[in-house]
């Protein structure tokens, strides 16, 4: 039998890591999921659990460069980004791999932002709102101040998608979809490290900086395969859609956040847009990513249990409710003054409504996605602007959900919405960023179901 030439990809998110392998058609031909118990970092924070973590890696690709029916060609990685991984000389790590929720000392950020301007001043440099140790240059700078025996211990710092790459390439590279993630170290306007970052010298800590779609040879053993540098996992998942679209078009990737991406624009963020969880990405070619985030599948999760709770419904009946046109017309009807914080991206104004005045947990569901869908449009407005985008793809939760489907095809009338269906998107992603390096075939133009959601009526804001 000849073996199947395929592409191992580890997708490591924060409670399930998965390891699927794709064939030269991006078929998945085998997959493997991992779930470890969280560990605790010296403060007693949880935190990922980073031997195993590693030695997950390496037991996986042993087991699969044993299977005669595989040809690896080679390895990629794609992660959450805003997590370091710190190295010593050796290549050891110094440090648990601190939880990017872990809250971050107030003293050391009035420090920071005093020293360099303010607030809104690194934010629109950046491209990074104020988020804490989800701005991971962050992280190091805690680290300067609170430990810096270990700080001048530092060979590199990584972040988690290049550190899983180190381990089986054994070289040390920065990629710039991590890097240009909300981090607060890259300036957008000077294309390069902020200032800050030389001159607190934290510039000498991080690795060199490589494309997404470069490749290293392989030192674990095995086969001749190649290596990548690994990938930020939002940034992963643009690229199916980069690699199947040339018209500009915004993804809509829906999850716990709704992030809508747009890559065909790179106009400066406003201090406005920065306070409203906007924010940039640099994909996987080095362009920059205007981007959105709404809070609103949590959102959605919270006031779906409330809505079950109140009329003694089974919370799994609502994942198949269809779109009520009549009804929704009708609810828009009674609302003829807007509830006090409707234009608000913190919280949907579902939760101030009174389930009571709802005749049934329809009539209350289809509310609520009417409320969400409020926030969504003017979220993703933000990144709509210059009128050059005439489609939205969304992929995720959202996207197999008929009645927020047809309610944000009626919040965008003017462009066409699809729901977006690909196996692992992310996995997929981070395969076609080295395609050259392993995949004899062309790049495929095949890998997207989408369906289109044509608006009936219009909803305003």
């Amino acid at each position: 039998m000849t073996p199947t030439p395929v592409i191992a990809v580890f997708d490591v998110g924060k409670t399930n890591k998965k390891l699927f392998l794709f064939n030269e058609d991006y078929k998945i031909v085998y997959e493997k999921s991992a779930r470890f118990n969280e560990t605790t970092d010296e403060d007693g924070d949880p935190c990922e659990n980073i031997d195993s973590l590693r030695l997950s890696v390496f037991d996986s690709l042993r087991e699969i460069i044993r299977r005669p029916e595989f040809d690896i060609k080679a390895v990629n990685f794609s992660s959450y980004g805003a997590s370091f991984v710190y190295l010593d000389e050796d290549g050891a790590p110094l440090t648990p791999l601190y939880n990017y929720l872990k809250a971050f000392p107030d003293d050391l950020h009035r420090q920071f932002y005093s020293t360099y301007g303010g607030e809104a001043t690194v934010a629109r440099q950046t491209a990074s709102p104020v988020l804490g140790n989800l701005n991971s240059g962050m992280q190091l700078y805690r680290l300067k101040f609170q430990k810096p025996d270990i700080f001048n211990r530092i060979k590199y710092a990584l972040h988690l998608p290049q550190y899983l790459s180190y381990l089986i390439s054994g070289q040390a590279f920065t990629d710039l979809t991590s890097i240009g993630c909300h981090t607060s170290l890259w300036d957008f306007e000077k294309n390069d490290y902020h200032d800050w970052v030389k001159k607190e010298g934290l510039a000498e800590k991080l690795a060199p900086v490589r494309n997404a779609d470069e490749v290293l040879p392989a030192e674990f053993p095995g086969n001749n395969y190649s290596v990548g540098i690994g990938l930020h996992d939002s940034s992963a998942a643009l690229i199916p859609y980069l690699v199947s679209f040339t018209e500009p078009f915004v993804l809509l990737s829906t999850g716990t956040w709704t992030i809508t991406l747009n890559p065909f624009d790179d106009s400066p963020l406003t201090d406005e847009e920065l306070k409203n969880d906007c924010l940039k990405f640099i994909q996987y070619k080095g362009q920059p990513v205007k981007a959105s985030r709404l809070f609103a599948g949590y959102e959605y999760e919270q006031q779906v249990k409330r809505i079950a709770a109140h009329f003694n419904q089974n919370i799994a009946y609502y994942r198949t409710i269809r779109y009520d046109a009549d009804l929704t017309t009708q609810l828009l009807a009674k609302e003829t003054t807007k509830i006090s914080g409707a234009t608000s991206l913190k919280a949907s104004v579902f939760g101030q409504r009174n389930l009571s005045e709802f005749a049934n947990d329809i009539e209350a569901y289809h509310r609520l996605m009417l409320d969400i869908v409020d926030q969504q449009k003017i979220s993703t407005g933000y990144v709509l602007k210059d009128g050059t985008v005439k489609r939205i793809f969304v992929d995720g939760g959202f996207s197999k959900n008929s009645v927020y489907m047809h309610m944000l095809a009626n919040a965008f009338p003017t462009v066409e919405v699809f729901a977006a269906s690909m196996a692992q998107a992310t996995a997929v992603g981070a395969a076609l960023a080295i395609h050259h390096a392993w995949n004899t075939k062309p790049l495929p133009h095949d890998l997207l179901e989408l369906k289109y959601y044509s608006a009936t009526h219009t909803l305003t804001t």
